[in-house]
């Protein structure tokens, strides 16, 4: 990235020399994402991340085919949710949330049985939660869209550069994705457009990405997401399997260290993300600090149990799976990535034994 950052300076929309080398290597990021998925270039749109490409895909193709029934679950990421609420108050859809089971997951037949009801539907389905790692069978929800004719979108925020996505093969209508999540720069991502699925722009003022998104490009932003989702791609087996170890001997410490803990949303590791892992904590008097105590030892997790006010806020994931809100407020997700290490979780695990004082085994 750093050439886009200190010496190339000229605009990417110029005709001059300066312009056209910024143009050029936009196009070759532009081509080098398409390729990774069996994709055309012109099917990618460049955004500032995955909220404005969600925005992008479910607004404008709402009111480019004017859809009047759209399908989500309320544990989608607010991009959509928020969005689809915002749509349904305005009067211009009307939105069926489909219940999800005690892992996240949806019901197949109740999704088929919606869409035989509303053909023709808007369907917005993430393919892993953020929270709980669930991961949607995508490729038999894109098939029912197909058999009834709706658009699929799904949020790829949290699995891109995680899975492969085979996009000849199966007709997904959107995908959107943010570069800061597999390592790339912040501040950039993209949709996913099927060809010939064709949507006005949410943002004017300019021509760029094909007249869908005005505004000048983040050259170097653009350039260092490619090259971090190449990388991605280039080592996925050995990348899943590090991530899957530590998730697995992360699990497994806990199970020996904390009696009573539990885990939230799927763990079944052909159902789930290997980057995360949401554990709720047998109750202790420390509950409401934990995520503070966790941050003074330098560990960096989240979780909905609180604010710096004091007061609780339950995450609308484990909300909508079923739990109740003392159990996730004692809920904290912990994230791996490929620069982590086993020794690591084992600081975790010391960490969380000095402040939950429960016995331990």
């Amino acid at each position: 990235m750093l050439p886009y950052l200190t010496e190339f300076q000229g605009n990417p929309s110029s005709v001059h020399a300066h312009g056209r080398q910024l143009r050029s290597a936009i196009e070759t990021a532009r081509k080098e994402i398409a390729a990774l998925f069996g994709a055309s270039p012109a099917e990618i749109i460049f955004t500032s991340g995955g909220t404005e490409a969600d925005n992008l895909a479910i607004k404008s193709a709402i009111k480019a085919f004017h859809i009047t029934h759209a399908i989500s679950t309320r544990i989608e990421h607010h991009a959509v949710t928020h969005t689809l609420e915002a749509l349904e108050s305005a009067g211009e859809v009307k939105v069926s949330w489909l219940d999800v089971d005690s892992t996240g997951q949806i019901n197949l037949d109740a999704l088929e049985n919606l869409l035989s009801q509303n053909p023709k539907s808007f369907v917005s389905l993430m393919h892993a939660n953020n929270e709980i790692g669930t991961l949607l069978p995508i490729s038999e929800v894109s098939l029912l869209c197909q058999k009834y004719s709706a658009l699929f979108h799904s949020d790829t925020v949290q699995s891109m550069g995680h899975y492969f996505f085979d996009l000849k093969k199966y007709p997904i209508h959107f995908l959107t994705a943010a570069a800061h999540k597999f390592n790339g720069p912040k501040g950039v991502g993209f949709l996913y457009m099927r060809e010939g699925t064709i949507i006005p722009p949410q943002i004017s003022g300019g021509s760029q990405e094909r007249n869908l998104r005005a505004g000048t490009e983040n050259v170097a932003g653009i350039v260092g997401m490619a090259y971090a989702l190449k990388k991605c791609y280039a080592n996925l087996e050995e990348k899943t399997k590090h991530l899957s170890d530590l998730k697995e001997y992360f699990k497994n410490r806990l199970l020996e260290s904390f009696p009573g803990i539990s885990f939230n949303g799927e763990i079944n590791p052909d159902k789930s993300l290997p980057t995360v892992l949401n554990v709720a904590f047998p109750s202790s008097g420390e509950d409401l600090m934990l995520l503070f105590h966790l941050d003074i030892a330098n560990i960096s997790a989240s979780g909905g149990s609180a604010c710096t006010s004091g007061s609780l806020h339950t995450s609308h994931v484990l909300a909508h799976i079923g739990c109740d809100p003392h159990r996730a407020s004692n809920s904290v997700r912990f994230s791996f990535g490929i620069q982590n290490k086993k020794e690591e979780l084992d600081y975790v695990i010391e960490q969380l034994k000095s402040v939950l004082k429960i016995p331990v085994k």
